[in-house]
């Protein structure tokens, strides 16, 4: 039997407790695209040893004026192509290669946000990452049905407000669940 299909677009991904794998372990991910070519989506609680002032040295985008949070890390997106980077951001602006995923959070991964956010004119919040998780079509339904995620509504307080490591627990008690309580183990009538 085919898994049913639902639009995830601006909804997390919630690793089960059991999900015992490096990258996806105790993972909380926004998926910013969902459709009939498969998902992508970006890990939100994952630092990298990356500063975000030092990836925009690096990338030769010193900062004009001073950043509101210098030792921001870049986050660990995902496994897929982990050389392109990834901002997340609240609102609305005109960089390229920006994907709305909602009313007010989009996706982009062109240099003219950073360059936006070096000048001080970039979006306020904002998470950058460099790779993404992504699934084939038909794949992140699987995974659903066999009851390696939790799926909410996206929180842009759990996004942009909380500490990285308060992440994974915030979201799965916004579902009205104890993390300590749940299984893997699917139920069958």
């Amino acid at each position: 039997m085919k898994p049913e299909s639902v639009n995830l677009t601006n909804h997390f991904l919630v690793a089960m407790p059991e999900l015992d794998d490096g990258m996806f372990g105790r993972a909380v991910i926004y998926i910013f695209r969902h459709d009939e070519d498969g998902a992508a989506g970006l890990i939100v609680n994952h630092p990298s040893e990356v500063l975000f002032d030092n990836l925009l040295s690096e990338i030769r985008l010193p900062a004009l004026k001073p950043l509101s949070r210098p030792e921001q890390p870049v986050l660990v997106g995902g496994p897929v192509h982990p050389e392109l980077g990834f901002v997340l951001h609240h609102g609305h602006g005109p960089w390229t290669s920006t994907l709305h995923s909602s009313d007010s959070i989009a996706v982009t991964h062109s240099r003219d946000v950073l360059d936006a956010i070096s000048q001080g004119h970039g979006p306020a919040d904002y998470i950058v990452s460099l790779g993404y998780a992504g699934w084939q079509p038909g794949q992140l339904e699987e995974e659903l049905a066999n009851n390696m995620w939790l799926t909410s509504k996206a929180s842009t307080d759990v996004l942009f407000e909380l500490p990285y490591e308060a992440r994974w627990e915030a979201a799965i008690s916004a579902l009205g669940l104890d993390w300590r309580l749940l299984s893997n183990e699917v139920g069958h009538a």
